[in-house]
């Protein structure tokens, strides 16, 4: 998720007041409260620390889903503003007929939660390379060991070592993000992880890209054959970001999210 500017005056939890005025015209954010309202047993409370970025973390925030209730484990202010997007603004939509997810970029593991909470049958392939990202993504998903399969690598558009930028809240780094502190982590190409994965399942049906400024990089870079055995691919891009839509799938943009559909596997 991208992270905002820097504003000399910001409002409601330290957002610029450019983007609260933004958001009144946002639909996304009127479906965000009803679906925060819905999945969030402690509406009141949640609300307040998204709103006003208050409240001690780490901070355990209870749900509601369609496998029965769930917990999640926040650990700082910043995964307030994930859980939002991912439960209750519902960037990246799935329902019970979602079995197979290649989650890239899956940071403290919400996504995954979400996922995998829509049906008692799905399953997850998760790509994190941050170490403190990869032991909150297994607290949040404890019990959920059998569905989902974790690599500790990043994904993109190479194969090898890469420049990781890492900054304290695990939100806002990625390959080549200037953070102010630098890593090298293991990338494996894009093709390499689905060719993987679809010889294992025979089929995804959502591939989510959240990787801080790589998503466009990443789909052009994943060969036609396969992307044509994806049901719907999910990237997070930026205000300033575009990516064309790729042939044979129609574009649908959510907020800073754009959701691509394989129309051939929607007439199925």
């Amino acid at each position: 998720m991208r992270r905002s500017r820097p504003a000399s005056v910001r409002l409601l939890g330290r957002r610029p007041w450019q983007r609260v005025v933004r958001a009144v015209f946002g639909r996304q954010h009127y479906r965000a409260l009803v679906g925060m309202a819905r999945t969030c047993p402690d509406f009141p409370e949640v609300l307040r620390r998204y709103l006003f970025g208050v409240g001690d973390y780490p901070w355990v925030a209870r749900l509601r889903t369609p496998v029965g209730p769930w917990e999640a484990r926040l650990f700082v202010r910043d995964d307030v503003l994930t859980l939002n997007e991912i439960f209750c603004r519902e960037d990246y939509p799935a329902d019970g007929s979602t079995d197979v997810v290649v989650d890239v970029g899956s940071n403290i593991g919400l996504s995954a939660l979400y996922f995998l909470t829509r049906s008692p049958n799905s399953r997850c392939y998760l790509f994190e390379p941050v170490p403190q990202n990869v032991a909150r993504l297994r607290l949040n998903l404890a019990g959920l060991e059998r569905r989902y399969t974790l690599a500790e690598t990043a994904v993109g558009a190479e194969e090898g070592m890469v420049e990781f930028g890492v900054e304290p809240t695990g939100r806002y780094g990625g390959i080549g993000v200037p953070t102010g502190t630098m890593t090298q982590v293991r990338c494996e190409h894009i093709n390499s992880v689905l060719g993987r994965v679809l010889a294992t399942e025979g089929r995804i049906d959502v591939l989510k890209i959240d990787t801080e400024g790589q998503e466009a990089r990443t789909l052009a870079a994943i060969d036609p054959l396969l992307l044509s055995r994806l049901s719907r691919v999910y990237l997070e891009l930026g205000p300033r970001e575009a990516v064309d839509t790729p042939p044979g799938f129609r574009l649908l943009r959510y907020g800073t999210t754009w959701q691509f559909y394989n129309q051939a596997r929607a007439a199925r």
